[in-house]
């Protein structure tokens, strides 16, 4: 969706999609705009709780089986297992995903691994495309005047223009922007801190082989799965950049990370959208 500055500004129902890597501000952003007026759509809270919901329990009770006491408790159904699932805890999506890697160390096989990213793929294009029905329940049911849609940091990764057109065609693109200064800081908290990530299974194919013949590890179940997630996050950085950058260019308008780190209500973010829209279209 393209407009001008003041079209923006006019807008009776402001319907916005955010996009950039993780650590960019995008959750900091949407929480700065009053909830009583913004729907906030969460991209990977829709994954979690509708797409993910059946395999992540799954996991948890597989992983509960492998214990006598708790086996037995499930069997006979006195307990049940369930996921706390929220906006802010995603956690049980990031535990699913998993890591590629040994698995004396909790990493999967590669198998296993390759099967839970083919359910995320399948998983993050479902909720983007459903951002069109929320929209409209948004606003029919529960009265709110705008939208925000905070898109996961691999929907650049899905190679499907389809869902970018239904995006493009619902809301206004707006890609967050690390600036060069950002760049490690990132990077060095994904090493400190290594989480699972989603890759597209070309560039997982790649880097595995390149990491495998670095470290000379004769199997992907040979391998810490934590070492591979902090060797390859500054590659995945990296690779993701220019992809959002098109997604940008082609379908919405750039903004600085810097300059939303300085938004504090709905009025600068509205003047943050209308300036990036401005700049753009110079």
């Amino acid at each position: 969706m393209k407009m001008s500055p003041q079209a923006f500004l006019d807008w009776q129902s402001k319907r916005i999609t955010l996009l950039a890597m993780s650590g960019a501000g995008k959750t900091t952003l949407a929480n700065k705009l009053p909830k009583a007026k913004w729907f906030h759509y969460s991209g990977d809270y829709r994954i979690g709780t509708k797409y993910l919901h059946e395999p992540i329990l799954d996991n948890l009770k597989r992983h509960a089986m492998s214990v006598p006491f708790l086996r037995e408790l499930l069997l006979s159904d006195s307990i049940y297992i369930s996921d706390k699932i929220t906006v802010d805890n995603l956690a049980p999506v990031s535990t699913f995903l998993g890591k590629v890697g040994n698995p004396q160390l909790g990493g999967l096989s590669l198998r296993e691994f390759k099967r839970r990213q083919n359910l995320h793929h399948q998983a993050e294009i479902a909720a983007m495309q459903d951002v069109p029905e929320f929209i409209h329940k948004a606003e029919d049911i529960y009265g709110y005047k705008h939208f925000i849609n905070d898109a996961g940091g691999s929907v650049c990764e899905l190679d499907c223009p389809e869902t970018l057109e239904v995006l493009a065609g619902h809301t206004l693109i707006i890609y967050i922007k690390i600036p060069p200064s950002m760049e490690q800081t990132i990077i060095e908290r994904a090493k400190t801190d290594p989480k699972p990530l989603y890759y597209r299974e070309a560039f997982l194919d790649e880097k595995l082989a390149e990491f495998l013949a670095l470290k000379n590890y004769a199997s992907t179940d040979a391998m810490p799965p934590d070492e591979f997630v902090t060797w390859v996050f500054p590659e995945l950085f990296k690779s993701r950049l220019p992809r959002y950058q098109a997604i940008a260019r082609d379908y919405g308008y750039t903004v600085d990370a810097d300059e939303v780190a300085a938004v504090n209500n709905e009025d600068d973010f509205l003047q943050l959208v209308a300036s990036a829209i401005a700049r753009q279209t110079a």
